[in-house]
């Protein structure tokens, strides 16, 4: 075939992966401005971007062109090499027309990748692959506002996405305009266009990068994600989701006493003995096997409560919204 047989090919093939991977990059960078200035609207997209169809398709589809762009890239790498054979130990000064990025293309692509793992463990294990597992941990994955708190506290986190983000400028400017290069662009008059048009988009948006690292650096660390009461009310209505509590009924300093209060009741050996009367079933709505479902919703919503409920201050006392809790 002539996309992996002829040299033209792989690189036509390197093209159109990587003109995609700079779209994305673009994506995700004006994606997370949103959590700089909507925090709110950024867990919105979070959640719209969770584990539904079109997303898991797009994470394949995105996947998929990350895996041939690294093939492809070792694959051009070694041909090249193979090529040159020995001559190229002889070679002791590069020309100036040839860029030092062009030159060690693969090495920045090996510490962007690295970069890549770090923040897709911190990230995308954490929300997306947690809701495709089914697996409940103490932060609901839809709320990427406080896995940036959590990832942005760590003093390493910013030094490595900053390195990541200096070594994806020289791998992407210099890939920008290479790519234009490889489907025929590449005249004198439109190749010089090119690539100043690469380097500023580039510088823009790492830029726009490395601010961003910043500020989420700051806010971590002042527990502004924790703290925003515009996030807290969001986190009191997903809390209330969980366990299936009338938010409109409750406020944040109210549900606290509300959860633990409620929680005392499921977790009371002698109400869970009670259910196996068919009577109080009815008055309670919970059958044994819906007690230990909401138990167990109940306690991660006392687990998330006591993630982001960092004041000390006493909430005010509050009844529960019912005397014994429904399904």
């Amino acid at each position: 075939m002539w996309l992996t047989s002829s040299s033209i090919g792989r690189k036509l093939v390197m093209a159109i992966t990587g003109a995609c991977l700079v779209l994305f990059v673009t994506f995700h960078c004006l994606m997370n401005a949103v959590a700089i200035v909507w925090p709110a609207s950024y867990n919105v997209i979070c959640e719209l971007l969770g584990a539904n169809w079109y997303a898991l398709a797009a994470s394949a589809g995105l996947a998929l062109l990350f895996i041939i762009h690294i093939i492809y890239a070792v694959w051009l790498t070694l041909q090249n090499r193979k090529a040159r054979g020995n001559d190229r130990y002889a070679v002791t000064a590069k020309p100036k027309s040839v860029e030092w990025s062009s030159q060690n293309m693969l090495v920045l692509g090996i510490v962007v990748l690295a970069f890549l793992v770090v923040h897709l463990i911190q990230f995308w294990a954490k929300m997306q692959l947690q809701e495709i597992r089914g697996v409940e941990g103490t932060l609901p994955p839809s709320m990427g506002t406080l896995f940036i708190q959590e990832a942005f506290s760590m003093v390493y986190t910013p030094i490595v996405y900053i390195i990541g983000f200096i070594a994806l400028w020289f791998h992407m400017n210099h890939g920008f305009w290479s790519m234009f290069q490889s489907c025929g662009w590449d005249n004198d008059t439109w190749l010089p266009r090119l690539k100043k048009i690469s380097c500023w988009w580039t510088t823009i948006v790492i830029a726009l990068f490395i601010a961003q690292a910043v500020v989420f650096t700051v806010n971590a660390h002042n527990d502004f994600y924790k703290t925003d009461d515009a996030l807290r009310s969001q986190y009191v209505g997903v809390i209330g989701k969980m366990v299936g509590l009338p938010v409109d009924r409750v406020s944040s300093e109210q549900l606290p006493m509300v959860i633990e209060q409620n929680l005392n009741v499921l977790s009371d050996p002698q109400f869970a003995a009670q259910l196996s009367d068919p009577q109080v079933q009815m008055q309670t709505g919970l059958t044994p096997e819906s007690h230990q479902e909401l138990l167990s919703k109940y306690q991660h919503a006392k687990a998330f409560l006591d993630y982001f409920m960092i004041d000390n201050e006493a909430a005010p006392a509050a009844q529960p919204i019912e005397e014994q809790p429904e399904n």
